[in-house]
């Protein structure tokens, strides 16, 4: 009997979870003259697929420059963050507890105040309004994330597996890239995933930084067409079922990986 409390109690809670993901679906398929029903339709019956083909007239844009940074943060994080957790791990430098201290604050610090700093800078860098900002921007919450979670997962790799390549004539680069990387493939997926979920939904750098520009992410775009169309609720969800595929998407693939990447290092031998 206590079993089986326990399991509706898991599902009530997942559903109680799940129902917003489910109300937006709903909302998405709803038409406009139906929105204000009361009581409000519990299922689509009268369905239209109207906030769909907005979202393909308007919101495509918008898409593929969310994509264009989130890739782009998923490549700056790995080319900082890997070298960096494996000095860390197994190189030790003078001061690596400090560095590895500091990276823990820096997550600590709110994203509107980096978001503040970046302006200023970019004001004067003319890097206001472009890609290449927002994924600079964007990496700096997933760097010292990805930093700790190398260095936990390479501290686990074995000194000997190292010690045998550098006695075969490896260099130390060589022997990171061909040895260390192919064996952190659980680290290297992880900090992947979080980096481009980041990025993806990122809205406090985005509105900040490339409030006025050409290319804007999906945040804005659902924030823009909100302002603009606040009457057309279909669209609106249907825009925000769209950007949701790609991270679910990502989420069931990679979670295996992600949670052994995550795990790495809690358990010494």
């Amino acid at each position: 009997m206590t079993r089986s409390w326990k399991t509706v109690l898991g599902l009530l809670f997942t559903a109680i979870m799940l129902f917003p993901v489910y109300w937006m679906l709903n909302v998405s398929f709803t038409r406009d003259s139906d929105m204000r029903a009361d009581p409000p339709h519990v299922f689509p019956f009268h369905g239209t697929l109207e906030g769909y083909r907005a979202v393909l007239d308007q919101q495509l844009p918008y898409l593929g420059t969310s994509l264009l940074i989130g890739l782009g943060t998923v490549v700056l994080t790995l080319v900082l963050s890997a070298p960096a957790g494996y000095a860390l791990a197994k190189l030790r430098p003078r001061g690596g507890g400090v560095l590895g201290f500091v990276l823990l604050v820096a997550q600590m610090i709110p994203g509107i105040i980096m978001a503040m700093g970046f302006y200023a800078i970019y004001l004067r860098a003319g890097l206001l309004n472009t890609v290449p900002g927002l994924i600079l921007a964007d990496s700096t919450i997933a760097v010292p994330f990805g930093v700790l979670i190398f260095t936990a997962f390479m501290a686990g790799i074995p000194d000997e597996l190292l010690h045998a390549a550098l006695i075969d004539g490896a260099t130390r680069w060589r022997t990171f890239v061909s040895v260390v990387l192919p064996v952190s493939r659980n680290a290297v997926v992880t900090v992947s995933l979080f980096a481009f979920l980041w990025a993806w939904s990122d809205f406090v750098f985005a509105t900040t930084l490339d409030g006025g520009g050409g290319l804007r992410p999906i945040t804005l775009g659902i924030y823009q067409y909100i302002g603009n169309n606040n009457q057309q609720w279909n669209a609106i969800m249907a825009t925000a079922v769209i950007a949701s595929i790609p991270a679910t998407l990502l989420l069931i693939l990679a979670q295996r990986y992600v949670a052994a990447g995550v795990i790495a290092g809690a358990v010494k031998d």
